[in-house]
C-alpha cells in the first residue's frame, strides 16, 4: 500500500492519500484544505472515499472540492453535525470564518470494517477530542486524527471535547501504538 502524507492548511493538518500499487482509485483521510494540491498528489486516481477522523474545520475543509460522483464521505454520527455548523467545527471561533461541508456523509461506527479503494479499514471510536472521533486501522497503520499525536494528544476545550473520554481513548490506543505505525492529524 502506498501512503502519501501532505501537510495542508494554516494549522498544518496531515492529510493522507492511500492507494494500492497500480490502482485507479484512492482513499483520502482528513482533507483539511488545499484540494487542488491533494488532487494533484492523487496522481489522476479517482477519490473513492474520504475518511474523516473527526469534524473540525482543519480536517474537513477540502471535502466538497474533492467529492465527485460516487465518492463516499465517512464520519462518526456524533461528529456529523459539525460538517454543517461552523460553531461546532470551531472554524468561526478559531479562524473567524465559516467552513462547512455540504456533502452528505455516511456514518461509521466502532468495529465497522470497510473496503474502500481496495483497502480494508477497521474503525475504532476514540472520543475525547470530539464526541465522534475515530481512528482508522489498515494493515500495519493506524490513522489517529487528533486523538493521538507523536508527542501528546488533541485538545479537549473545544465544543464536545472531554478530558475523561480522551484519557480512556488514549489508554485504549497505547498498546496499539507499540504495534502499528501511527499517522497523527498533526505533527510528524
Amino acid at each position: 500500500m502506498d501512503i502519501q502524507t501532505l501537510t495542508v492548511g494554516m494549522i498544518g493538518t496531515n492529510c493522507y492519500i492511500l492507494s494500492n500499487e497500480n490502482a485507479r482509485e484512492c482513499a483520502v483521510i482528513d482533507p483539511g484544505d488545499e484540494a487542488d494540491r491533494i488532487r494533484r498528489a492523487a496522481g489522476g486516481k479517482r477519490i473513492a472515499a474520504i475518511l474523516l477522523t473527526h469534524g473540525h474545520f482543519d480536517h474537513i475543509g477540502a471535502v466538497d472540492a474533492l467529492r465527485e460522483e460516487g465518492t463516499r464521505v465517512l464520519i462518526h454520527p456524533l461528529d456529523a453535525p459539525m460538517l454543517g455548523n461552523a460553531e461546532l467545527n470551531a472554524s468561526r471561533g478559531l479562524i473567524g470564518r465559516d467552513i462547512k461541508v455540504s456533502a452528505a456523509a455516511e456514518p461509521v461506527r466502532e468495529g465497522d470494517r470497510l473496503m474502500l479503494a481496495g483497502i480494508s479499514f477497521e474503525v475504532l471510536h476514540t472520543p475525547g477530542h470530539t464526541p465522534g472521533g475515530v481512528c482508522y486501522l489498515t494493515g500495519e497503520h493506524l490513522f489517529t486524527g487528533d486523538t493521538l499525536f507523536e508527542h501528546g494528544w488533541g485538545r479537549t476545550d473545544l465544543p464536545g471535547g472531554s478530558w475523561s473520554d480522551i484519557m480512556r481513548s488514549l489508554r485504549r490506543l497505547l498498546p496499539l501504538a507499540k504495534k502499528y505505525a501511527i499517522h497523527p492529524g498533526h505533527e510528524a
